[in-house]
């Protein structure tokens, strides 16, 4: 979990600099909200993954395939959520979220990745 708090924090410090810098027409106003929205998802399926490790290892393939599930259908809320709301510049914010949705992903992989090298 302290990996993706870190995770966001740089990313943070990224989009922080990038939109001190100057103006920036590819970073919509609502990525500190996309942020913590990505670091709350991604503490559940954190917390969802350790489930799936205790006790049996055979239910770990179907914690993470109803987490991949969840992290799916959480996003499509928040952006339906944003979109039903009437926010500003739309292709934007959707290419932030895509974009953030992408980098949490393969972080995701990548942790989990290495987690299960080590346990075999």
């Amino acid at each position: 979990m302290i990996r993706s708090v870190v995770f966001t924090i740089l990313l943070a410090i990224g989009f922080f600099v990038a939109e001190r810098s100057g103006p920036t027409p590819w970073l919509h106003p609502s990525w500190k909200s996309m942020l913590v929205f990505f670091l709350s998802v991604s503490f559940l399926l954190h917390r969802l993954m350790e489930a799936g490790f205790q006790n049996n290892r055979e239910k770990f393939v179907p914690f993470y395939m109803a987490s991949i599930v969840a992290r799916l259908i959480l996003g499509l809320a928040f952006v339906g959520f944003f979109l039903f709301r009437g926010v500003t510049d739309r292709k934007v914010f959707i290419l932030n979220f895509l974009v953030l949705y992408i980098c949490y992903t393969i972080f995701e992989i990548y942790g989990l990745s290495r987690k299960l090298r080590r346990d075999l």
